[in-house]
C-alpha cells in the first residue's frame, strides 16, 4: 500500500505541477509534502483505516509524561503502534503543526473528533511511555 501511495503521490504532483504557486524558499516542499500526506489520509479512508470515534477508550491521563527519558527510537516505535485513526491525527497535529480543524477538514471528521483522539493518541502514548519507563 505504501509504494501504491507514493507512486499516486508523484503521478498527482506531476500532474498538477501548473497550479503549484512559489511562496518563497520551502514553499515547494510544503506542497508536495501536502499531497502526499492528503494520499495517503485518503488511501487510509478508502480501506477504513481510520478508527471512527465511537470505538476510542473512555480514559485520559491525569498527567503528561516525561517523553524526555524515552529514546527517540522507542518513542517512535511507540507512535507508530498507535491504531491507524489515532496515528493521523496525532502525526498531522504533532509534526505537521495542523489545527484540529484543518484535520477535521481534511478526514471529513468533527473537529472534536480530531481533539479528541489527539487526546486519547496521548493517553495511550503515556501509558506506554510510563509502562517503558517502568520496565527500563
Amino acid at each position: 500500500m505504501v509504494k501504491d501511495v507514493l507512486q499516486d503521490a508523484f503521478i498527482r504532483i506531476f500532474e498538477r505541477f501548473g497550479s503549484f504557486r512559489y511562496r518563497g524558499e520551502g514553499s515547494l516542499r510544503a506542497w508536495m509534502s501536502r499531497v502526499v500526506a492528503n494520499g495517503a489520509l485518503q488511501a487510509l479512508r478508502r480501506e477504513g483505516r481510520l478508527l471512527p470515534v465511537e470505538k476510542l477508550p473512555d480514559t485520559l491521563p491525569d498527567d503528561d509524561p516525561d517523553v524526555d527519558s524515552v529514546p527517540m527510537d522507542v518513542l517512535q516505535d511507540m507512535i507508530s503502534r498507535l491504531p491507524d485513526g489515532y496515528r493521523t491525527v496525532f502525526n498531522l497535529f504533532v509534526f505537521e503543526q495542523m489545527k484540529h480543524k484543518e484535520i477535521a477538514s481534511l478526514l471529513g471528521i468533527k473537529e472534536n473528533s480530531s481533539a479528541s483522539q489527539f487526546l486519547r493518541a496521548k493517553a495511550l502514548l503515556a501509558k506506554e511511555i510510563k509502562e517503558y519507563r517502568r520496565n527500563g
